[in-house]
């Protein structure tokens, strides 16, 4: 296998496209210059522009450049997303597999049949692209030379590179029909070239390549002419916002590679690793579960695992696959492998009993009847996380907790969300769990950060209501005060099912806690503890788990006084005397604030205690409780 230029050539040309006008301002004799097609492959696809197809080897990206290309709406591409990843460069029968770079893509299959591909990235310079071909290299090399002079003498520094093409595209234009050229330029790292922000606007900045760039995609005669401009770019936002909102130019997302290209990927890989041929069908299993790597990072796995002779799909995978996916979200995205289930989650009976329901329609792949997301709310130290946890074990899916992905720079906070998203989209299915969601996801406000925060909050809205990825990404926003959360993330098809918790509310509940915290922190209890307990202390889970650890030492240190053996289970009176000692928070009005905003928040009346279920079934229930609510925030100030 190849993972370089490849061995095939350019492939066969099609007909070029039926001759267009220039139009008022041409050179003379330009009218009736024929627009070249892009190569043709085997399979022509549905809607595809007339004169033009693509195999269907080729990704499906390509077929949107080519569609606009030829459609004349536009001569100038912003490819972002998952570009610095390999694409094939050959069909999936070929005798030798290929993959390439984005760039060779694009000189090999998009402009095979063009005279001159121009590249240029602020670290290489200007360079003529042409895959394998070197007739063709040679061909371009001399046609840029005597326009630039020798190669060794073309401009690195971006703006005097934009310059020189600018003239060669000037040029070309008032060249006779006969001598023009069908040029292609590929500008990598577009996001160091027309920056996002203010900076991109500056004359320090490169406000002049700026505006040179715009004006090559709203030049109609370049778009009439054999000409084409791709720009490269991470993300999207990294690039200035006049340029990707331009309407002349078509930016399109290059995704991470789906289940099959993975599979043809890490087949390939794997016989060139030289792996036995009976552990391929474990190297289809491992590809089917690398949604989220790319091909290169695949490539690492597969040949580690060759490497080690260790399966592939084996359960060092895992552990290779979290740490590739992370690093490759630069520590955005933390993944989380449950171990329990709702089965080990004590009291919240019936919030257990919704989300086990949800839990088995997503194993068996009923994603209609999933929910877009949840929304977990309830006072500090009733289990959110752990239930949200527990959630993911129970769906045998993984666990992504979505970490601070704001920034200082302009622009990366974007770029890192819009990363991180990317990822969560190939994974699927996936529980994302948003911790603090009201902090975390900001809302329309600007609060002075140049909108960033109202750029977050739109990304994240957006991407919770694409229901194209519903049961495929659930989304669960954990947070104490759901009232700060702006309602249109808290809405039916979004995060669709309020689930408040509370503290426990009865004995029964209160002895299944301690038994919980007591298994959590590998202490046991003496048969008939906890014994009654009383309510009003307003114990939450990390209060008994705080209690049952005091007990503990208590026994521990009262066995050592004595000179007596270390005890193996909690004694009722080291219990007693720990509940004597402890005492609760003294932040009551917040806790009361929090646990009135949860039932506030509740979509459904069967999650609430029955104290809180006949309050809000009262005439004028909750607008009482609302008005407590407002009347507790005037007087804490929040």
């Amino acid at each position: 296998m190849s993972t370089g230029s490849g061995s095939n050539g350019p492939r066969a040309p099609v007909e070029d496209h039926p001759p267009a006008s220039v139009g008022q301002g041409a050179a003379a004799g330009s009218a009736g210059v024929g627009v070249a097609a892009l190569p043709m492959g085997s399979g022509a696809s549905a809607g595809t522009a007339p004169g033009m197809a693509l195999a269907d080897w080729c990704p499906r990206w390509s077929e949107r450049l080519g569609d606009a290309y030829l459609a004349g709406t536009s001569c100038m591409f912003l490819l972002h997303g998952n570009v610095r990843d390999l694409v094939p460069l050959s069909p999936p029968d070929a005798a030798e597999a290929a993959w390439g770079g984005v760039s060779d893509f694009l000189c090999r299959e998009i402009f095979g049949r063009w005279d001159v591909v121009l590249a240029y990235d602020v670290g290489k310079g200007l360079r003529p692209l042409a895959g394998t071909d070197a007739n063709r290299h040679r061909d371009m090399v001399a046609w840029l030379t005597d326009r630039l002079g020798n190669a060794a003498n073309w401009p690195r520094d971006p703006d005097q590179a934009i310059g020189v093409i600018d003239q060669l595209l000037e040029r070309n234009l008032i060249d006779p029909p006969e001598k023009r050229k069908r040029i292609a330029i590929v500008l990598d790292y577009a996001q160091y070239l027309a920056p996002a922000g203010e900076a991109g606007a500056s004359v320090k900045g490169g406000a002049g390549r700026l505006v040179r760039l715009l004006s090559w995609a709203t030049n109609p005669l370049l778009r009439r002419v054999n000409v084409s401009i791709v720009l490269l770019a991470d993300a999207l936002s990294e690039v200035n916002a006049r340029l990707v909102t331009c309407p002349a130019v078509t930016a399109i997302d290059l995704p991470l590679p789906d289940a099959s290209e993975r599979e043809r990927f890490a087949l390939a890989t794997a016989k060139t690793a030289g792996m036995p041929e009976a552990q391929m069908d474990a190297v289809k299993r491992m590809a089917a579960l690398s949604g989220g790597l790319s091909l290169e990072s695949l490539r690492a796995v597969v040949t580690l695992s060759a490497r080690e002779g260790s399966p592939p799909d084996g359960p060092e995978f895992a552990a290779k696959k979290k740490d590739l996916i992370e690093r490759s979200c630069q520590g955005l995205v933390e993944f989380i492998q449950p171990r329990l289930t709702l089965d080990t989650v004590a009291g919240h009976q019936e919030a257990k009993n919704r989300l086990e329901s949800d839990a088995r329609a997503i194993k068996r792949g009923q994603f209609e009847s999933a929910p877009m997301g949840y929304l977990i709310c309830g006072p500090v130290g009733t289990g959110k996380s752990f239930i949200a946890e527990c959630y993911a074990g129970s769906v045998g899916i993984p666990c992504a907790v979505l970490k601070n992905f704001r920034s200082k720079y302009v622009g990366e906070t974007e770029g890192n969300l819009e990363h991180a998203l990317d990822v969560l989209r190939s994974l699927g299915p996936v529980v994302v769990i948003i911790d603090e969601a009201d902090a975390a996801l900001g809302n329309r406000q600007s609060d002075g950060d140049s909108g960033t925060s109202a750029r977050v909050f739109s990304m994240i809205a957006r991407q919770m209501g694409d229901t194209r990825y519903r049961g495929k990404i659930v989304w669960m926003l954990l947070t104490s005060r759901p009232d700060l959360l702006p309602i249109d993330l808290k809405r039916q098809g979004r995060a669709e099912v309020h689930i408040p918790l509370f503290y426990p509310h009865d004995q029964a509940e209160m002895e299944a806690m301690f038994t919980a915290m007591a298994r959590k922190s590998h202490v046991r209890l003496a048969t008939g503890l906890p014994g009654p307990i009383d309510l009003d202390l307003g114990l939450s889970g990390a209060d008994i788990e705080s209690v049952v650890l005091a007990a503990r030492r208590k026994g521990l240190d009262r066995a050592a006084d004595a000179g007596l053996p270390t005890p193996e289970e909690v004694a009722p009176e080291d219990l007693n005397s720990a509940l004597d000692d402890f005492m609760p928070s003294a932040q009551g009005l917040e806790k009361e604030m929090q646990e009135i905003a949860a039932v506030l928040e509740c979509t459904e009346k069967r999650f609430l205690p029955d104290r809180w279920k006949e309050h809000v079934s009262q005439p004028g229930g909750r607008a009482r409780l609302q008005e407590r609510l407002a009347a507790i925030k005037g007087v804490i100030g929040s």
